[in-house]
């Protein structure tokens, strides 16, 4: 079992960044994938980025490429999604998460965290 907890989120003004980072305890990420989702209010939730076990890999929705960054640091245990140029409609809580299956859509990842709110002003 893998636990995933988020941090880093928080109210910013449009134009702003802000780090968010994902802990996991349990077991080792080095063998995990890991992706960052996020649910705007009223809506479902959707893939923001997703980055492989040695890092090599990072893919992003075209809604944050060139504005986001997704990096992990396996011997912490810990991945980051660095956002910045924020916009008012990435509003939304952001969750962690992980698996160890490479071959599985980041949809279909086991092990969620339990989000962490990211509010962006106009």
């Amino acid at each position: 079992q893998v636990q995933l907890v988020e941090s880093g989120g928080g109210l910013v003004q449009a134009g702003g960044s802000l780090r968010l980072s994902c802990a996991a305890s349990g077991r080792p990420l080095s063998s995990y994938a890991m992706g960052w989702f996020r649910q705007p209010p009223g809506k479902e939730r959707e893939f923001v980025s997703a980055i492989s076990w040695s890092g090599g890999h990072t893919y992003y929705a075209d809604s944050v490429k060139g504005r986001f960054n997704i990096s992990r640091d396996n011997a912490k245990n810990t991945v980051a999604l660095e956002m910045n140029s924020l916009r008012p409609e990435d509003t939304a809580v952001y969750y962690c998460a992980a698996d160890d299956d490479p071959t599985k859509s980041p949809y279909e990842y086991a092990y969620w965290g339990q989000g962490t709110q990211v509010t962006v002003s106009s």
